[in-house]
């Protein structure tokens, strides 16, 4: 029986409340349901590196790996060295160990390299001393990569020039799940629009949503907006920026999980209006696929790695970072909301959920 071998060196988060706790998890999920499809086993290797080790030995000495067909790897935001509790590795050469194993019986690997934002000076916190080790062990790991990997798998084609790996490079952003959505009845005739994450950061724009709210509704209402946020977050903000949302008349919530997925039926369109940066333009924020898997079109800012995503299949409308041109986009999909969730409920799952990005990573490491 083939087997394919799923390498996490890290240990899988029990409550999985970012994307990139989450992926790991997701991916893992979507790679059993298509091995019990195609009758192949799906080895998980990981946990912290004494446990991956115990493992790997265990499984060559049980012959489990004998018939391994590729390997998908994920990293973490911190190199793969540094996993484990304290950052020191208690076995520092385990994923050499493994990596060399599969080399030298030709398996290819791939792996999914997560971010770079340790290359962008204005993200990456440390300072002096620090940051230049921590740099180095960064650019140790993509060396690593390019020793042991055939393929590079990116949050985004757009990140790829900012990865120092000489080898094919694939995008494989998040994926999207069924959710059987049932759309609830609305009391109002105004469309409905949602926000949800963070409010502390200006870069992520909410603020400049609600200036291009007041824009849309200033000839006459034709959205109301309702936010989604950390309670904690809404405490800290300054009175002024509370003032500034209750004036427009914004409906502020604090949900998460069913309440969260509940709110989301009632719901016609949804917003991600970061300001454009060189960082934005290749990331792939997950709450864009949670957004379509509940079949709610996006109104997004023309971030380039976003932008793909909803343009190519028209799943919403897309706008500058400025307040009248967003505005101008609340207009259109408060009349046409309902045309581009058509679009959603014809393609998006067929071409972005996990399973579909399992099928993505098989095709590319194995050509048959």
């Amino acid at each position: 029986m083939k087997s394919v071998l799923l390498y996490y060196p890290f240990e899988i988060a029990e409550n999985a409340n970012s994307g990139s706790k989450l992926r790991p998890k997701e991916m893992y999920k979507a790679f059993q349901e298509w091995g019990a499809k195609e009758n192949i086993d799906i080895l998980l290797l990981s946990g912290n590196s004494s446990a991956r080790e115990a493992l790997f030995e265990q499984w060559k000495a049980e012959g489990k790996l004998e018939n391994v067909w590729f390997c998908y790897m994920e990293n973490q935001t911190i190199p793969f060295w540094m996993t484990d509790k304290g950052h020191i590795p208690k076995k520092p050469f385990i994923d050499k160990k493994v990596m060399s194993y599969l080399k030298e019986r030709h398996v290819p690997v791939g792996v999914f390299y997560r971010d770079v934002y340790w290359k962008f000076d204005e993200l990456y916190p440390l300072k002096g001393p620090k940051k230049a080790v921590m740099k180095t062990i960064y650019r140790m790991e993509e060396r690593f990569y390019n020793k042991y990997c055939q393929v590079i798998f990116l949050p985004s084609d757009a990140m790829g020039k900012f990865v120092n790996i000489q080898r094919t490079m694939i995008s494989l952003p998040p994926g999207g799940k069924e959710m059987n959505i049932v759309k609830k009845e609305k009391n109002t005739e105004l469309a409905q629009g949602l926000y949800v994450g963070g409010i502390n950061n200006e870069d992520y724009g909410l603020f400049l949503l609600l200036d291009a709210m007041e824009i849309a509704n200033g000839q006459g209402k034709v959205a109301e907006l309702t936010i989604v946020c950390r309670e904690d977050e809404y405490k800290q903000l300054p009175e002024e920026k509370k003032a500034r949302i209750q004036e427009l008349d914004v409906t502020v919530r604090h949900l998460s999980g069913e309440a969260l997925n509940e709110l989301y039926r009632e719901m016609d369109f949804a917003f991600i209006p970061r300001y454009r940066s060189t960082y934005n333009d290749f990331a792939v924020p997950v709450k864009l696929v949670e957004y379509l898997s509940n079949e709610l079109p996006v109104i997004a800012t023309y971030c380039q790695a976003q932008r793909e995503i909803i343009e190519t299949d028209g799943y919403g409308i897309i706008c500058e970072d400025k307040s009248n041109d967003m505005a101008r986009a609340i207009g259109e999909m408060a009349q046409h909301a309902a045309d581009y969730r058509a679009n959603i409920q014809k393609t998006f799952l067929q071409k972005h959920s996990w399973a579909a990005r399992v099928e993505k990573v098989k095709n590319a490491l194995v050509k048959e």
